[in-house]
């Protein structure tokens, strides 16, 4: 989607983001207090910070997706990723929320690893350099804390022989002009990109039930071609829940890319002392430009991106943020304070993901091949 003043694709984000007129374009629905209420309801617990602050934000059918979990029909879960070289905080964001989900209502979740179509769209990469980066990756994956009997990660290139026969009936249904329309493909697109949105829609169909996408707003085209096909193929349509974008360090416009430059982004691979420079020297500030006119004037944590890291992922207690933008705003804490109290909390969200991740190193079979969904899921065909 390419507006006046922003450009949205499941490829390139940039601009300052209207989200209200994203939703308009997209066709989607913005999630309500209401909507949240009986999710949080259907969950048996506390909504998650990031779905009660706004940052997932809009849906397709998420309210279908809690009828059927009442009704005892249920819902499977499927989200993905595109493998590359070296992930950022933001990556996790949808991995987090997907956990929630399926913690709150033990589900099936499936996670594609498409290193088709990042050996198609990136051509500095080889073949073999896209592998090791999906390795890199799952294991980034694993280390959020799925359930291993719940959860099936697979690539594209390997699992390709179970779904071929599906992805056939599914090809035949998608139109070139309807992918060049989606995506805006034009004649000097390679063909495999052109076909690659065929396999993308393909794990909504793994059950005979509804799926429920958590994504990014970038990623919803896809969506919008599973459920045109859907009901065609004998399936039901997908539903989705849509989050926002983490800005990079260098403000609030865009989102949070490592292929921009590694001062944009806090890499899962970024040590302590990486990371306190990153944010000292990088992180957008709503500050004063002294200290005296900050005390008198207060800071805008609107535009602070500190503050924003902190309102999104890092700070999920609501009093223990409020303070903080009370005190930033009134000019009580200074910006440098504010940078040391991210720079605390993502060095220690970094260690125990590492520590985590270096379990994964030992579960990742029980993801991929030898747990139990994932024994069902090599043993299934779909025709």
């Amino acid at each position: 989607m390419i507006m006046d003043n922003f450009k949205v694709t499941p490829w390139e984000v940039s601009g300052t983001i209207d989200y209200d007129k994203l939703i308009r374009q997209f066709g989607a629905t913005k999630i309500t207090d209401q909507l949240k209420a009986r999710m949080s309801k259907a969950a048996g617990n506390d909504p998650h910070h990031m779905l009660q602050r706004d940052f997932f934000f809009s849906h397709r059918d998420l309210d279908l997706a809690l009828n059927d979990h009442e009704k005892g029909k249920g819902f499977f879960l499927y989200t993905g990723r595109g493998p590359s070289k070296g992930m950022h905080i933001g990556h996790l964001i949808p991995l987090m929320f997907t956990k929630w989900l399926q913690d709150a209502f033990k589900v099936n979740l499936y996670i594609e690893i498409t290193d088709d179509e990042k050996f198609l769209f990136r051509r500095e990469y080889d073949w073999k350099e896209v592998q090791k980066n999906a390795y890199d990756n799952i294991l980034d994956i694993a280390a959020v804390g799925f359930d291993p009997d719940r959860t099936f990660i697979f690539k594209d290139s390997e699992y390709i022989k179970n779904v071929y026969p599906l992805l056939m009936r599914t090809a035949r249904k998608i139109t070139g002009s309807t992918v060049k329309a989606v995506f805006g493909f034009d004649d000097s697109t390679n063909i495999g990109l052109s076909f690659y949105p065929a396999y993308q829609v393909i794990p909504a169909f793994f059950e005979q039930k509804r799926c429920l996408i958590p994504c990014a707003i970038d990623q919803d085209p896809y969506w919008k071609i599973q459920r045109d096909v859907a009901e065609g193929l004998g399936f039901v349509k997908a539903a989705a829940v849509h989050c926002k974008f983490l800005p990079p360090l260098q403000g609030i416009t865009g989102k949070m890319s490592s292929s921009a430059g590694s001062e944009t982004a806090i890499l899962l691979t970024d040590d302590e002392k990486t990371v306190k420079n990153k944010i000292n020297k990088y992180a957008f500030s709503g500050g004063q430009s002294t200290v005296e006119e900050h005390r008198r004037m207060g800071g805008n944590p609107d535009i602070d991106v500190s503050y924003q890291w902190l309102k999104i992922l890092f700070e999920p207690d609501d009093s223990k943020l409020k303070k903080i933008h009370d005190d930033y705003k009134s000019g009580k804490m200074l910006t440098g304070e504010l940078k040391a109290v991210l720079i605390e909390k993502i060095n220690a969200f970094l260690k125990e993901h590492r520590e985590a991740r270096k379990k994964a190193e030992k579960d990742v079979d029980k993801f991929m091949y030898s747990g139990k969904l994932a024994k069902e899921m090599w043993e299934r065909t779909y025709e």
